[in-house]
């Protein structure tokens, strides 16, 4: 069984900032790719960012040069540096990991529970 634990979010003025932290805990034989999407009320679960193993990453058009996703490979846990945050990044912040578990023959998704980030204006 393999576990994700968000942390971090919270309420924050416009310019302000937040990090998120997502552990990943189990029986883990290995991590792919860590990543975040979130989802605002009334719409679609969106990419938000993510981070291969080998630390090659990717953003959504609109958090370039404002957020930055980040990993520690040894602690199974991925980052997200959220800064200059909008009212539209106001949404449920969901970390996802592509697992090996030990004992398994290949790789599945977990997604963690979620993290609630607000953005007043």
């Amino acid at each position: 069984q393999v576990q994700l634990v968000e942390s971090g979010g919270g309420l924050v003025q416009a310019g302000g900032s937040l990090r998120l932290s997502c552990a990943a805990s189990g029986s883990i034989f290995s991590i792919n790719a860590m990543g975040w999407y979130r989802q605002a009320p009334g719409k679609q679960r969106e990419l938000v960012a993510a981070i291969a193993s080998g630390g090659t990453t990717t953003y959504a058009n609109s958090v370039k040069g404002r957020f930055t996703i980040s990993r520690a490979n040894a602690k199974n846990t991925v980052y997200l540096q959220m800064n200059s945050l909008k009212p539209e990044d106001t949404a449920v912040y969901y970390c996802n990991a592509d697992v090996h578990g030990t004992g398994t023959t290949g790789w599945a998704d977990h997604w963690g529970q979620g993290t609630q980030v607000t953005v007043s204006s």
